[in-house]
């Protein structure tokens, strides 16, 4: 069989360790050593004395750091929940939103083409879920989602996800996993001629190596970065702006006048349109 050895001095680790055996070192030769049932401890005590309120933009500003996308961009809300502590601090936040008028995977969620005018009165799209970095792992995304689903005041919701590959919390929260999207081949295009500059791809996601690896182009290789983001035609997610359709002139416009800092985090947004992304539904029942 296989054990886990643990030493540290934070007696207050004990419940959640839930250790079969325990041994104590207290002072001088003083050991004491007592057994317990081997048990799989499920709840985390720092999960405890939490309470799920309705939030406001603040609440979304103060952990908006930790989320991939850009932090002083969101969509318009509709509603927002705020996880918090007894003593008020905040632990998460989810965002929902108003949906675009068109996603993959609504169609089969529903069987259907669903009209502006259902989707603005029943239909919302969690576009946020940011649980703070020291509370990760321990089973609060998927509770933020579960217990705020009934609450957000729609028949529908819907989300588009990367993170839903690797970490089943809206499945677990109760949404119905639809459909996989890869990335448009316009994009999968612009990472080739990424590549052929000598990017490595599962690297984008980090500033500080695109911002080292420009530094180290000609300005003709720059030129050929630049030109392959425009053949993206991504360009609202690119710059994240708020404007709902911008040209391709304006991004060409824009890329131009833009830094090697400012590019290399250009290639951190393309790195995120790159990954395969998953589509949730989830039906509110007629007596939620």
């Amino acid at each position: 069989g296989k054990a886990v050895l643990a030493a540290t001095t934070h007696t207050d680790l004990f419940e959640d360790l839930a250790p079969s055996i325990h041994i104590h070192k207290g002072w001088g030769g003083r050991i004491s050593i007592k057994y317990y049932p081997n048990r799989l401890n499920r709840v985390c005590s720092v999960t405890r004395n939490l309470r799920i309120e309705e939030g406001t933009l603040e609440d979304y500003r103060r952990l908006a750091e930790f989320h991939y996308r850009n932090p002083k961009t969101h969509p318009i809300p509709i509603k927002i929940f705020a996880l918090r502590r007894e003593d008020g601090e905040g632990v998460g936040v989810i965002l929902y939103s108003y949906p675009p008028p068109n996603i993959f995977g609504r169609r089969k969620a529903v069987g259907r083409r669903v009209s502006i005018e259902e989707l603005n009165r029943d239909w919302a799209m969690i576009s946020r879920v940011i649980i703070h970095p020291k509370y990760r792992s321990v089973g609060l995304g998927s509770r933020l989602v579960r217990d705020t689903l009934p609450l957000v005041g729609r028949k529908y919701v819907e989300t588009m996800a990367v993170m839903a590959r690797y970490n089943p919390f809206f499945e677990k929260a109760g949404m119905i996993r639809i459909a996989e999207r890869s990335p448009p081949e316009r994009v999968r295009e612009t990472l080739r001629v990424l590549e052929d500059l000598g990017f490595k791809r599962y690297l984008l996601t980090s500033v500080e190596y695109n911002l080292e690896r420009l530094k180290e182009l000609t300005d003709e290789d720059i030129r050929r970065v630049k030109d392959a983001l425009t053949a993206t035609g991504q360009y609202k997610r690119l710059m994240t702006t708020r404007k709902a359709y911008p040209r391709k002139k304006e991004f060409k416009r824009w890329i131009e006048n833009q830094s090697l800092e400012v590019i290399a985090k250009v290639l951190c947004r393309l790195a995120v349109l790159a990954e395969t992304k998953v589509y949730l539904f989830w039906k509110r029942e007629a007596s939620t």
